[in-house]
């Protein structure tokens, strides 16, 4: 019997090249902005170096932490939303809740991603970050595509940066948050310009990823039924999208694996973009 060696993978011969790897998720601090709708992330370190010492003079510390599953850099799972009581496929929500998770869509069943990705740039279409409560247009999304000579293909991961981002830092978190001021996204439109398009998953740069109004916070979600419940199209919500907007990187491979945590509507992420140098 002969053995053949198998031929080295592609992505594996990028890597030895040498790659760029962009960081896509925040940094997980105590008082960063969040959704009012999801538990704080809290960090405690319940045993400290000295608390218990062994007879080798060695120590451990050891940390708890707290969270909402939608906090931070976060996937969406198709268990997250419902619309008229029904979840995506049509699964009678209440049902599927049953024991407090859900064991059809839950984000266990979200298979890590390794996928094309793309990012549109819609302040390069604009020449300005968008306005607060910007609602990103089709059209928007299609010069942007069209601009970079990135088009949207099924499959694909597709990022979505309105320069929101650069307000995450800010020393007040409400203004990230924007329930007075508004927050730009996507709103139906863009939504089924995505959809319609078949992408695997969408992400941006705020905090629920569609276009929220001044004042109205979270009480009207149309991207999300549209994608989650209508198309089972995973969303990423609260990226990091500036480094790689600079560098104008616009096409890469989308690294990204969620917790398996089991029967959950969502979970912690930290996604990656990964470019070959050269």
């Amino acid at each position: 019997m002969t053995i053949t060696a198998r031929p080295a993978d592609r992505l594996l011969d990028a890597v030895r090249g040498g790659a760029q790897i962009y960081d896509l998720g925040r940094l997980l601090t105590i008082g960063m902005p969040q959704s009012p709708n999801h538990p704080a992330y809290w960090l405690s370190m319940p045993r400290r170096h000295g608390d218990m010492v062994r007879a080798d003079g060695g120590s451990a510390a050891n940390d708890l932490l707290v969270m909402g599953t939608h906090v931070g850099t976060h996937v969406d799972a198709l268990a997250h939303v419902s619309q008229d009581g029904r979840l995506h496929g049509g699964a009678d929500a209440a049902q599927a809740q049953t024991g407090g998770r859900f064991t059809e869509l839950g984000v266990h069943t979200v298979a890590p991603m390794l996928r094309r990705g793309v990012l549109l740039d819609i302040p390069a279409v604009l020449g300005e970050p968008c306005p607060a409560g910007y609602e990103i247009t089709p059209d928007d999304l299609a010069t942007a595509a069209t601009r970079q000579g990135t088009p949207v293909e099924p499959g694909d991961v597709v990022l979505i940066r309105s320069g929101w981002g650069r307000h995450f830092d800010h020393e007040d978190r409400r203004v990230y948050v924007g329930h007075d001021s508004g927050v730009p996204g996507v709103g139906e439109a863009g939504a089924r310009w995505l959809a319609a398009r078949q992408v695997h998953a969408a992400g941006a740069d705020t905090i629920a990823f569609e276009c929220l109004r001044p004042g109205q916070g979270h009480t009207s979600l149309p991207a999300h039924r549209v994608l989650l419940v209508e198309h089972g199209i995973y969303l990423i919500e609260t990226m990091a999208l500036e480094e790689i907007a600079r560098d104008a990187v616009h096409e890469f491979t989308f690294v990204m694996t969620p917790l398996p945590l089991y029967g959950a509507t969502g979970s912690p992420v930290r996604p990656l973009a990964v470019v070959g140098r050269g």
